[in-house]
């Protein structure tokens, strides 16, 4: 009787349990997963969430201004609202947007229309913006703020909207839920509601004219945020993303109230990426089962393949189909699970063209030594674009631009710049500080600074007394660290900066497996190479491979990675040419100096003793040792080639510059010479 009554208990626990677990399963909205799990959108800490939501806003600007054919000009402003917040606004000349798509673009997520279309575009996933919006309403409690107007004839369109996490569905707060027009002067609105509408946009040129603005978009997010300098910073953010885009102006303001410029290049928009259909060695065998359930408008297998796959004709159809051993009229509602397995196989092992490359806007060669000139000061400037190719069946082409020499990181800085680093800084020690701050720096660098400047090594930046901090300016102006300086990366998805998980990117792996001892420069296995060297490497492609949703490190796919070798081979190999050529050229002048040091007294020697004219004996001498040491007169213009001779020296999209004199920003000077750029 016990053991039969412990039975009926156990049943009556273990069903009054599962009715229990049954009652608290339900289903998780997709805005309620992120807000627990924020870290996996670029949220993980305040100083990256700033970023990111500098970057997202940024982004989408962008990719709305070229869509719609004009050439982007943004507004971007940080400003501080207490301690720990900020409030970002990013504005642009764009299209601006449909009043009733406003609430859905910013307060639901997973919401874009460029997640179906296979084509090239900064945003991928539709989450971004309304993430960043998500963030600021989770640490702040304040809706995100949008202006937008669409044309010169309507008003501008104010909302302030927040996301209903359970639902993810956009809540409005203002207007009545339907939100506000912006009145025809709307200074007064805009400092109610404080943000900021710019009205004009500024002359490009000191002469132009400013114009009116005629439609774009306005975001404001106030958020939890740390603003600081230095790598992963909002200020290098804008500067690579002026380098990868020319065409782009940006107008920064920062927490402190300067006011920096980007100005565009060239007025020239990348060619416009047109949409393309999925390859079919992209898709899986899922996806193609559900593609199958999902046709509505083909009657037959082979009209679904050849009117949703790219590259697929009657005749590619017929033999896939005749490798799978289903008829090209069979209806696709009768194809099951096996004869659709039969297909994907057939797919795999037929020949098909590879997916057409107009989806894909690669900047070009011309433009990225132009960006690189602009921002990156060097004496030496190569680029290089490979081919388009392809890794599961989505198109993709990789770039390679390379700069040499110029001012290392460390003497880019004024001492008023120094001041602000080392108060912001969050290092514990000057090493530390120094590694971390200034791109290439490495511990041997570093550590000569410090001893120049006579400084302990385990001192507390934040703690430097001001002697000791003139002291540090002082010694990274005068140290010379070029050698010991590492490459500088500069990683690009999209014309996008990559700036996080560097060591976690195909592009990093790929640039350190590079041998490039045999280029000219230094290096230890398994690390980056050394000396004043800058690469920027950009990925186009449909489909970017991250390796999270933070879109911050590209996936390590072989077909990716051999071709980020060869480019990188490709400026390689023109950079050692230059190294040779250059250390030649010195070596001749040296040996040249050492003649002239002692003909002389040769000249003088040998006039006394046979009674020789010394001038002339000292003329005939000169033009012997010129003639033997001819490699030191070796001129090159702007393209590499020598003045006196038009032959080809290093090809095309080569730039050298004679000499380069450093801004405070990092950009060159007016008054250093400025090369050419030659397609």
């Amino acid at each position: 009787m016990a053991k039969s009554s412990t039975k009926k208990t156990t049943k009556k626990r273990r069903r009054a349990t599962a009715e229990s677990m049954a009652a608290q399963q339900r289903s998780i909205s997709v805005s309620e997963f992120f807000t627990k799990n924020r870290h996996l959108l670029g949220f993980d800490n305040p100083r990256k969430a700033l970023l990111t939501t500098v970057k997202e806003a940024v982004d989408n600007s962008l990719d709305a201004c070229e869509e719609a054919g004009i050439v982007p000009v943004l507004w971007v402003r940080i400003d501080a609202t207490s301690k720990n917040r900020f409030k970002v606004s990013i504005q642009d000349n764009g299209p601006g947007i449909v009043k009733k798509q406003i609430p859905l673009i910013f307060g639901k997520l997973l919401y874009g229309s460029k997640f179906h279309r296979l084509r090239m575009s900064r945003g991928q996933q539709g989450i971004g913006i309304s993430a960043a919006g998500m963030y600021g309403q989770l640490t702040t409690g304040k809706p995100i703020k949008i202006v937008s107007k669409v044309s010169k004839r309507k008003p501008a369109h104010y909302f302030e909207i927040q996301i209903n996490t359970k639902t993810n569905n956009p809540e409005i707060h203002n207007g009545r839920g339907d939100g506000e027009d912006l009145p025809k002067d709307p200074e007064k609105f805009c400092t109610k509601k404080q943000i900021v509408w710019e009205t004009v946009i500024p002359p490009i040129e000191e002469d132009g004219k400013e114009k009116g603005l005629i439609s774009g978009t306005m975001v404001s997010i106030e958020m939890e945020a740390a603003y600081k300098r230095g790598k992963g910073s909002v200020d290098e953010y804008l500067q690579q993303t002026a380098i990868a885009n020319p065409h782009v102006t940006i107008h920064y303001f920062d927490p402190d109230g300067n006011e920096t410029s980007y100005t565009r290049s060239t007025e020239q928009l990348p060619p416009e990426a047109k949409e393309i259909k999925p390859h079919p060695y992209g898709v899986e065998l899922g996806r193609l089962l559900s593609m199958l359930k999902e046709e509505k408008h083909a009657s037959t297998v082979s009209q679904f393949l050849t009117g949703n796959f790219s590259r697929v004709s009657s005749a590619v159809a017929r033999r896939i189909c005749e490798a799978a051993g289903i008829s090209t009229r069979a209806s696709t509602k009768k194809i099951g699970r096996s004869e659709a397995d039969k297909l994907y196989q057939a797919i795999q092992e037929t020949k098909i063209s590879a997916p057409s490359t107009d989806c894909i806007a690669p900047i070009g060669e011309e433009l990225l030594l132009k960006g690189l000139y602009q921002v990156v000061p060097g004496e030496f400037y190569v680029a290089a674009t490979r081919p388009p190719s392809v890794y599961r069946g989505n198109p993709f082409q990789i770039e390679v631009a390379l700069a040499y020499g110029g001012a290392v990181s460390t003497k880019k800085v004024s001492a008023e710049e120094l001041d602000q680093y080392l108060n912001e800084t969050d290092s514990r020690t000057v090493k530390q500080f120094l590694i971390n701050t200034f791109d290439g720096l490495g511990p041997e660098g570093a550590d000569k600074i410090i001893k120049s400047a006579k400084l302990g090594t385990r001192q507390s930046p934040s703690k430097l007394k001001s002697n000791e901090r003139v002291a540090l300016f002082e010694a990274m102006q005068d140290v010379s660290v070029g050698d010991s300086q590492s490459m500088q990366i500069l990683r690009y998805a999209n014309r996008v900066p990559l700036q996080f998980k560097m060591g976690d990117c195909a592009i990093t792996k790929t640039v350190m497996q590079t041998n490039w001892r045999s280029y000219g420069l230094s290096q230890s296995r398994g690390s980056l190479p050394t000396g004043p060297i800058t690469v920027m490497v950009h990925m186009a492609s449909v489909w970017v491979p991250f390796t999270s949703e933070s879109k911050e490190a590209i996936a390590s796919y072989d077909e990716i990675e051999k071709d980020l070798r060869l480019a990188l081979q490709a400026v390689g190999r023109k950079l050692g040419m230059f190294l040779r050529r250059r250390k030649s050229i010195k070596q001749e002048g040296e040996r040249r100096s050492i003649f002239l040091r002692y003909l002389g007294e040769v000249a003088t020697a040998v006039s006394d003793i046979n009674g020789t004219h010394r001038q002339k004996l000292y003329d005939n001498l000169l033009k012997i040792a010129q003639r033997k040491t001819k490699e030191a007169d070796t001129k090159l213009d702007k393209r590499g080639k020598k003045v006196t001779d038009e032959s080809e020296l290093y090809g095309d999209n080569v730039l050298i510059v004679d000499h380069v004199e450093p801004s405070t920003n990092g950009s060159p000077s007016k008054n250093g010479k400025q090369g050419k750029l030659f397609k």
